[in-house]
């Protein structure tokens, strides 16, 4: 049974929040203030961000996961056509750049409805 708080009618899914940035309580675009900075409070329904802890972990997978994949589609590119230096540097550099922006982006926002949908919490402290 779900409690007024917690109600999924209306809300957007887990996959649509985090491409998004929507509030996991009214669905509206207030979830972030900047490339990944979490707004305060969504603006429409007043859900305080503040009180999630999504913590560092995205940056640090997101750190591993896509320096792997640069680093392997750089060495291919290198082995297989030989380019220039140049090139590497206009290929890798601003792909990185975006990968990460995006990737944490969407994390964060994805920990956050998790948080929320799970109305989870720091574990020994009572609500």
């Amino acid at each position: 049974m779900t409690t007024d708080k917690h109600q999924t009618k209306g809300q957007p899914g887990i996959a649509a929040a985090a491409l998004f940035g929507l509030c996991p309580k009214c669905a509206e675009r207030t979830l972030f203030d900047g490339i990944a900075a979490f707004a305060p409070k969504c603006t429409s329904c007043e859900l305080d961000y503040s009180k999630f802890n999504v913590g560092d972990g995205p940056a640090r997978f997101l750190t591993i996961i896509i320096g792997a994949l640069i680093v392997g589609l750089a060495l291919w590119l290198e082995v297989s056509f030989m380019p220039p230096f140049w090139v590497h540097a206009v290929l890798w550099v601003p792909l990185t750049v975006a990968a990460v922006f995006l990737g944490l982006r969407a994390a964060k926002a994805a920990l956050l409805y998790a948080e929320y949908s799970r109305d989870a919490g720091e574990a020994g402290l009572k609500k």
